[in-house]
């Protein structure tokens, strides 16, 4: 009998790997999950990892961790590329961005700072923003559009345990504001596609939607339902508005041109809450059976994708009313922390830049678009790669 199980498992996986599933796989980049195994298990971070971040151009993935160190990685070759240090504590988070043809590397620590590294210039650290006078937990650049200003590409918005959201100028290391309203730490920090709005999550079991295009940013909404503290939010692509807009109960979509939309907001309480523009919970998607660590939407709109505490990675299907369609049991071998997915490559002239502008293409597309499916509606092709951090030390590529 176990042989006849095996010989049944290892016939099933053939049938997976037949030359014609894999076309119709490569065929629809929009209907791509990731599934076992990972591509890449990269190791050499001696304590946990907390955060991860992809290059908007090049196979770079930075990772940061309780190590006090931050690594950059090719994600397409699962090589290690250079360790930076920097920090004095706990690396919280990571994001690339910033203006047009001049991407940077943000990060931000337990040690109360925030750092500027230039990826064109052997990672050098440009500038140190401080500030806050606790540990920072999120740190997020703003799309280029808020307020109608060019200037928002230098735009960048943090989030602290000193309960506080601020948004700094990166050219010039000030704080321009200190958003106040939540009365615990603020977990994460998530800006809206065109800059206009920003939502923050936080240990007061709320979430808050803030618009920060007007002179004095205000607390447009606040997000009450979570039982336990809200540890990561998101906004909803345009590409996801038809399912959500369905699930909410709404006639149609709302116009793809609008932002901030549809919330998603992940919590200790074991939940993933969805949200629309009013704040209004009209989801609530239950499965996990620890702590929610990690939210990302598929680029193609239909699934929305979360890892937990309980060391797994599930993928929500809201074309089925957000039904839990697959899930990757043991991912990594404890928590699994952070989740991010690849950005999308510019059909025409190169990928996006971390703030939604086009960049030129590089000699290095050529290598990254060997993985990528056929082109994509819209004018991004989606990259089939995610990227998983772990409280195991691991960071792990599950690519198409």
């Amino acid at each position: 009998m176990d042989l006849e199980s095996r010989n049944a498992s290892l016939q099933s996986e053939l049938d997976n790997a037949t030359p014609s599933s894999l076309s119709k796989r490569n065929q629809d980049p929009s209907s791509w999950l990731p599934r076992k195994p990972s591509r890449h298990t990269l190791e050499s971070h001696r304590e946990m990892i907390n955060c991860i971040a992809f290059h908007p151009r090049f196979s770079s993935i930075a990772s940061g961790s309780d190590d006090c160190a931050i690594k950059i990685w090719d994600w397409e070759l699962g090589e290690l590329e250079q360790t930076i240090k920097g920090h004095t504590r706990a690396v919280k988070s990571l994001d690339y961005g910033g203006p047009r043809g001049a991407t940077l590397l943000a990060s931000c620590s337990s040690d109360l700072t925030i750092k500027l590294w230039d990826p064109s210039d052997q990672y050098k650290n440009i500038r140190t923003l401080s500030g806050h006078d606790h540990s920072v937990s999120a740190v997020r650049f703003v799309s280029s559009g808020a307020g109608g200003s060019q200037s928002s590409a230098n735009l960048l918005v943090s989030a602290s345990a000193d309960k506080t959201l601020r948004i700094w100028d990166t050219t010039t290391g000030y704080c321009l504001k200190a958003l106040r309203g939540h009365v615990d730490w603020v977990r994460d920090v998530c800006p809206s596609l065109d800059g206009q709005f920003v939502l923050s999550a936080g240990s007061d079991h709320t979430a808050r939607l803030w618009d920060i295009s007007v002179p004095n940013p205000e607390n447009k909404l606040i997000l009450i339902g979570h039982e336990n503290a809200v540890g990561c939010c998101t906004f909803a692509p345009p590409s996801a508005y038809v399912h959500l807009a369905t699930m909410a109960g709404l006639k149609k979509p709302p116009p793809a041109s609008s932002s901030a939309e549809f919330l998603a907001t992940g919590s200790r309480d074991k939940t993933i809450r969805l949200w629309d523009g009013r704040g209004i919970c009209f989801k609530t998607l239950i499965g996990h059976d620890n702590w929610v660590s990690s939210l990302v939407f598929h680029p193609g709109g239909k699934y929305l994708l979360s890892c937990a505490d309980d060391r797994t990675i599930r993928c929500w299907d809201l074309a089925q009313e957000g039904k839990c369609v697959k899930v990757l049991t043991d991912a990594h071998t404890h928590f699994v922390t952070c989740l991010r997915w690849a950005p999308g490559i510019q059909k025409d002239s190169g990928a996006t830049n971390g703030n939604g502008t086009q960049e030129q293409g590089s000699e290095n597309d050529g290598a990254l678009k060997k993985s990528i499916g056929p082109a994509e509606t819209h004018d991004t092709q989606i990259r089939c790669v995610i990227a998983t951090g772990s409280v195991d030390t691991t960071l792990r590529i599950w690519a198409n």
